[in-house]
C-alpha cells in the first residue's frame, strides 16, 4: 500500500503541502493541467527551487493577476461546491476537495456560531486557497497515494493578522480543525498551522503519530513563504510502500491502577468505555502499593474517541490520573456472514490476510439466541457454526 507521511515539524500550509508533493516528485506539469479543469481564472502557478537551513525543497507559488483578488467576490461553501461540481476532475479528487472545503465551513461556522452555508470564506475563499486545496487532493491522486498519515501537528504560537484582525494561534478556525487530533504549539512565534493547511491534512489523513513501519522510496520538502534564520520552514513528506497484507493503524491505550473501586463499578464503566466508542476494554489483577491488591484497568481508544475515553475514567472510577500512548496495530480484514447450521442461521466474522480467510468465528450472540430458543448446548451450536465455515478457511 503507498503511503503518504507528513512530517508537520514546522506546521503546513496548503502551498508548502503542494510544494513537498512537487518535491516528491509530482509532475508538476500534470498538477497545473489537472488544475485547469476547474476553469478557474485569474492565477499561475509556478515552482521554484530554494534552500531553507541548507536543505534544497520546493516553493509552490499560486500568482494572481493583476486586479484578480479585488475581482474575487467572498465565496459561500456552496460557491465552492458549484465550481468542484462543474469541473472535469476524477471523481476522487473533487469528493475530496468537497470534504475539505466542508471541515473549513463547518470550524468557521462553530467559531461565529452561523450555519456553515452562511459562512464567508475570506482568505479561504480566495482563489489561491482553492487552488491549494485541490491541487494537495489532485496532487495525491496523481502519485497513486492510497494512505495519508501525519505526525502530531505544530502550530506555532502568539498572534496572527487577518481580515478580522489580530487573532490568537492557532487561528480560531484552525483549533476547531485540529480537535482529537494530536497537536503541540511548537517553537516559534508565528502561525505554523493555517486554517487551509489544517483542513487538508485532518480530513486526508487516517492516522496521527510517529511514522509508522513504511519502506522509503522519496522524501519531500514543501518550502513555506517566510524564511526563519534559525528554523527550517518546511514541511517534509515521505512517501513508501506499507505491509498492506493487514489493516495497520495507530491507536492510543489509555491505562490506570484501581485499589479502591468495587467490581461492579468495574464492570459497569467497562460496558460505559465500549458505548463511548473504545476498540477493546480489558482489566489485570495487579498489586499496588501498600500490598493491596488492585486492576489495571486499559483501554484501546481511535484519536476520535480519546477525549470522550478519558472524561469517562475521571468521571465513573476513582483514578487521580491516568496514563496513555500511541501504538501500532495490526488487524485482518473483517467481514460479516451468515450461514445456515442445523439449528439455524449463525453469523460468522471472518478474517483475511491478503485475501485468504485464516478466521472464521462464531457471533457468540446468535450462539447463545439459539441455545435458548432450540434448547440445544451452546457448545453444539457454536461448533456447528464453525464446520459450516471450514469450507471458507484456507488451507
Amino acid at each position: 500500500m503507498k503511503l503518504a507521511y507528513f512530517d508537520c515539524f514546522s506546521g503546513a500550509s496548503g502551498d508548502m503541502i503542494l510544494g513537498a508533493l512537487a518535491d516528491s516528485g509530482l509532475d508538476f506539469r500534470a498538477l497545473q493541467d489537472g488544475l485547469a479543469r476547474l476553469h478557474l481564472p485569474g492565477y499561475s502557478l509556478a515552482s521554484e527551487p530554494v534552500r531553507r537551513n541548507g536543505i534544497a525543497a520546493t516553493r509552490v507559488i499560486v500568482r494572481l493577476d493583476s486586479g484578480a483578488q479585488a475581482r474575487t467576490p467572498h465565496r459561500r461553501l456552496g460557491d465552492i461546491l458549484a465550481i468542484l461540481d462543474a469541473s472535469s476532475l476524477p471523481d476522487s479528487v473533487r469528493a475530496a476537495s468537497r470534504s475539505i472545503f466542508t471541515r473549513l465551513a463547518e470550524a468557521e461556522a462553530r467559531v461565529h456560531r452561523i450555519a456553515p452555508q452562511e459562512v464567508h470564506f475570506h482568505e479561504v475563499g480566495a482563489v489561491d486557497a482553492i487552488v491549494d486545496v485541490v491541487g494537495a487532493a489532485l496532487g495525491l491522486h496523481l502519485l497513486a497515494i492510497e494512505t495519508v498519515a501525519c505526525s502530531e501537528l505544530t502550530t506555532g504560537y502568539g498572534f496572527v493578522d487577518c481580515e478580522h484582525g489580530r487573532l490568537p494561534v492557532p487561528a480560531p478556525a484552525t483549533a476547531e480543525l485540529i480537535r482529537n487530533v494530536p497537536s503541540r504549539s511548537g517553537p516559534v512565534e508565528m502561525e505554523l498551522l493555517t486554517p487551509t493547511g489544517a483542513a487538508i491534512l485532518t480530513t486526508l489523513a487516517s492516522n496521527y503519530g510517529p511514522r509508522p513501519l513504511l519502506t522509503l522510496e522519496t522524501v519531500g520538502y514543501g518550502a513555506g513563504s517566510t524564511v526563519l534564520p534559525n528554523h527550517p520552514n518546511l514541511l517534509r513528506l515521505l512517501v513508501g510502500q506499507t505491509p498492506s497484507s493487514a489493516g495497520r493503524e495507530q491507536v492510543w491505550v489509555v491505562e490506570t491502577n484501581l485499589d479502591d473501586l468495587s467490581p461492579q463499578a468495574v464492570g459497569y464503566v467497562s460496558e460505559r468505555l465500549f458505548q463511548a466508542g473504545a476498540l477493546d476494554v480489558f482489566t489485570v489483577p495487579v498489586q499496588m502499593k501498600k500490598s493491596r491488591p488492585g486492576v489495571l484497568l486499559c483501554v484501546l481508544a481511535s484519536a476520535e474517541t480519546l477525549p470522550a475515553v478519558e472524561i469517562l475514567l475521571f468521571k465513573e472510577t476513582t483514578t487521580f490520573g491516568i496514563r496513555r500512548h500511541l501504538v501500532e496495530r495490526a488487524t485482518l480484514e473483517r467481514e460479516i456472514v451468515s450461514l445456515d447450521t442445523p439449528f439455524g442461521q449463525v453469523r460468522v466474522k471472518l478474517g483475511r490476510l491478503a485475501g485468504r480467510v485464516l478466521r472464521a468465528s462464531p457471533e457468540y450472540e446468535d450462539c447463545r439466541r439459539l441455545a435458548e430458543s432450540t434448547g440445544v448446548a451452546f457448545t453444539r451450536i457454536y461448533a456447528a457454526a464453525v464446520q459450516q465455515a471450514a469450507h471458507l478457511l484456507a488451507e
